[in-house]
């Protein structure tokens, strides 16, 4: 695999990030890859690879390039109260706005990457980063033709003006949407309300619970599930191929 860092100019700032492909010259069907609330770190570069050796060229960006911080340690972050209130106040400085405006930049700065092969392009998110790959593809339908996510969310909350489940009208891309079992995040009446959104704006979708826990396809997440990992990685692969290529 290859990893390039490049950098993208948003309204905001100039957000690094990192493009994962096979190797060698080529290009590829591009994919803008988003990832959990823990955001960028060595475990996410891996799975970018991984995916990326499946025949993508994927773009990894460090969601909270607003603010300067240090990476986070998953395998403690829940357990510690100031690690997690650190988190918390990223997750909630990086609004629904600004990741819609952000998906902008990436989506077009993927597009404009001569690794990438075509102008239909791809999200994937997990966790927190599953609602601002829906958001994506609802907000910027003319580039996306593929969206995928894994234990995302609060991605059919009922109180939330910004739900994803609210652009679902505007969505042109083929979803598939990968839920956990008792996932508080994404209980039973988000999951009819999102699959009702998507029913009624004929959106092509399929949603699937996994019998694991939320985070299962995050190696460094302690509910980690390597059964189900390997299922996510398969079915996206499958997926995507079926949807990002001519």
């Amino acid at each position: 695999m290859a990893r390039t860092a490049v950098e993208i100019e948003t309204h905001d700032g100039t957000c690094p990030a990192t493009l994962h492909t096979p190797g060698g010259k080529g290009s590829w069907p591009g994919v803008l890859y988003y990832p959990d609330a823990g955001g960028v770190r060595e475990t996410f570069a891996a799975m970018a690879d991984r995916l990326a050796g499946r025949g993508f060229a994927v773009l990894l960006p460090d969601i909270y390039y607003r603010t300067p911080y240090a990476p986070f340690d998953t395998t403690t972050l829940f357990g510690d109260p100031e690690e997690f209130a650190r988190l918390t106040a990223l997750v909630r400085a990086l609004t629904p706005e600004k990741s819609d405006d952000d998906a902008g930049a990436y989506l077009a700065a993927l597009g404009r990457r001569p690794e990438v092969a075509h102008p239909a392009l791809g999200t994937v998110g997990y966790c927190f980063g599953g609602g601002m790959a829906l958001r994506a593809a609802g907000r910027h339908p003319g580039s996306v033709a593929a969206t995928a996510t894994f234990h995302g969310g609060n991605l059919a909350a009922a109180d939330d003006p910004t739900s994803p489940h609210l652009v679902a009208d505007r969505i042109r891309a083929a979803v598939y949407v990968a839920a956990a079992t008792d996932d508080a995040a994404f209980d039973a009446d988000q999951h009819r309300r999102l699959r009702d959104a998507f029913v009624a704006a004929g959106v092509r979708a399929e949603i699937e619970t996994y019998p694991a826990a939320h985070g299962f396809a995050v190696p460094d997440n302690p509910t980690h599930d390597p059964a189900a990992d390997r299922r996510h990685l398969e079915t996206m692969t499958t997926f995507l191929t079926a949807h990002l290529t001519p």
